[in-house]
């Protein structure tokens, strides 16, 4: 049996990253909408906080960096024909 080349190695491992950073991204989103929804019942990113452990600077900024992205419009065409 032939050893695989390095280069489809590599390949095959970028195809991995790519994977994976999806992966975050999408439960980045969807972690940060569960947070919001926690904001909303317990009425403040520090209640969440310390209902959760955690510090409400952490909160804070992956709720921000979330709804960052969604109000970010995506650059396309901009010609009509």
């Amino acid at each position: 049996m032939e050893p695989i080349p390095w280069r489809e190695r590599v390949r095959q491992e970028d195809a991995l990253l790519q994977q994976l950073e999806d992966l975050v991204a999408d439960s980045a989103k969807r972690r940060a909408e569960a947070l919001c929804e926690g904001v909303a019942e317990l009425g403040s990113v520090y209640a969440v906080a310390k209902d959760l452990g955690k510090s409400w600077t952490a909160i804070d900024k992956a709720i921000k960096k979330q709804t960052k992205k969604r109000a970010t419009p995506k650059k396309g065409p901009t010609t009509t024909e």
